[in-house]
């Protein structure tokens, strides 16, 4: 029997556990390879085989997943120091803001309330939107790459639905409905556990430093959190296994289910949002958009077998980490909000119907789906202020009303809700929804 040889290869773009359990499966797919061992905190792998190293096949098989690889070091350095461009990240920008102008337009044109659409809601629009970066991103390596491996085993089978649709539709349905059930459990969880508003701000801020760290990762500027320690244990992976190589004809829905447990950032940091909601529909709805978001692209990768390094681009890297970046700052000031800490002037200074009845000052102030209406307001100081707030479409995190600097926390019912309070001193105070989402101010004169 010919004696067993070892080589370490060097890596590079692994990024979690998926990562390792992805490039073993490819390498031990190749004839010759006995066993393979990756690591993401080396960004290494050391491989078993037998005769001579396949390395033209091997290279090409790990390339096309979407990673660096190299027999020596300073090979690897070299793929690892191709940056973008001035003109790619212009380019990068101008599609982040397209997107944004795409949707003001929508907003401006009713298109968003004509779907019930409510940002003020926990923002659904942008669990869906984070969905969509995150099947570009590092959603598409854990989980697009394992949508590939167990696809291949239908292509031998019956019609072209059978090997292409049906299985994926299953994988899907799997998807959406566990992250639906365990997102409202998530919802649910948070509710019981009577965590305080200050507790649920704290949670957003960790959302959104999670959040942000991926999108300094995504751009190149930090490494991956699993470097740290923080990853699923391996052993997790052998439900997972069992389910790719199953045959049974429930295997592409029960694993669908299963990826609701895989370590994505991504998943993780919307997983937090569900528990800060504390509301099993509000949870359950912002897991279930979030792997919507993520469908088109899976579904497109899985039914055509195609390898998802296509998709990718130095252009389209950047704009999803800048994207990705957006969110992170805008979920960090929702968290800083609750505590009555805003960025710079995030409001317009308008005028505001203030009503002055019998040595008081009387504001109204209305919420619907765009948020507070109006957000503003300029008030006398040591003047009594009576704020009457139309609780009609209040919804979601709109339910409640904190004024951090007043130790305010009111909760708002249909119809009017009277707030009464007396500002002592000039400037400002910040007020908001009690998830920081939907903003306003009072300036004092």
């Amino acid at each position: 029997m010919p004696a067993v040889k070892n080589k370490k290869i060097y890596l590079a773009g692994l990024t979690c556990v998926s990562c390792e359990n992805i490039i073993k499966e490819e390498a031990q797919s190749i004839s010759g390879i006995v066993r393979v061992k990756a690591s993401v905190k080396t960004q290494s792998a050391e491989i078993e085989y037998l005769g001579d190293l396949p390395w033209p096949e091997l290279k090409q098989k790990i390339e096309k997943m979407g990673y660096g690889c190299a027999l020596e070091q300073s090979q690897l350095q070299a793929i690892k120091k191709k940056s973008a461009t001035l003109e790619q990240w212009f380019y990068s920008v101008l599609i982040v803001l397209a997107l944004y102008l795409i949707y003001l337009y929508f907003q401006w044109i009713g298109v968003l309330s004509w779907l019930d659409f409510n940002p003020s809601d926990i923002n659904f629009g942008a669990a869906f939107m984070i969905g969509i970066v995150a099947s570009l991103s590092s959603c598409l390596a854990v989980v697009g790459g394992v949508v590939i491996s167990f696809a291949a085993k239908y292509q031998s089978r019956g019609t072209a639905w059978q090997r292409n649709v049906e299985p994926h539709l299953l994988f899907h349905v799997g998807r959406l409905s566990s992250f639906f059930i365990l997102g409202g459990a998530l919802g649910w969880l948070g509710s019981k556990i009577s965590l305080s508003t200050s507790f649920f701000s704290w949670l957003t801020i960790l959302v959104a430093l999670v959040l942000l760290w991926l999108a300094l990762n995504i751009l190149g500027l930090l490494p991956s959190l699993t470097k740290f320690g923080l990853s699923m244990p391996k052993s997790s992976f052998k439900i997972w296994q069992k389910l790719k190589n199953s045959e049974h004809k429930a295997a592409p829905l029960l694993l669908g289910a299963f990826t609701f447990f895989l370590p994505c950032g991504f998943t993780q940091s919307m997983q937090l949002f569900a528990i800060s909601s504390g509301n099993f529909w509000l949870g359950a709805f912002t897991l279930f958009l979030f792997a919507l978001g993520t469908a088109p692209v899976l579904f497109l990768v899985g039914s055509t077998t195609s390898r998802f390094q296509h998709l990718k681009s130095i252009v389209f890297e950047k704009a999803i980490g800048l994207l990705l970046l957006v969110f992170a700052l805008y979920t960090l000031s929702s968290g800083l909000a609750v505590r009555g800490i805003y960025f710079g002037s995030l409001f317009q200074e308008k005028g505001t119907a203030v009503l002055n009845q019998d040595d008081q000052q009387v504001i109204k102030m209305g919420i619907d789906y765009s948020g507070y209406n109006p957000s503003v307001f300029y008030l006398k100081k040591d003047v009594p202020v009576k704020w009457i707030i139309d609780g009609t479409q209040a919804s979601g995190c709109t339910n409640q009303i904190i004024v951090p600097d007043l130790g305010i926390q009111k909760s708002l019912t249909k119809g009017d809700n009277i707030i009464e309070f007396t500002p002592k001193k000039t400037g400002k105070i910040n007020f908001s929804c009690w998830m920081g989402m939907v903003r306003g101010q009072f300036i004092i004169e």
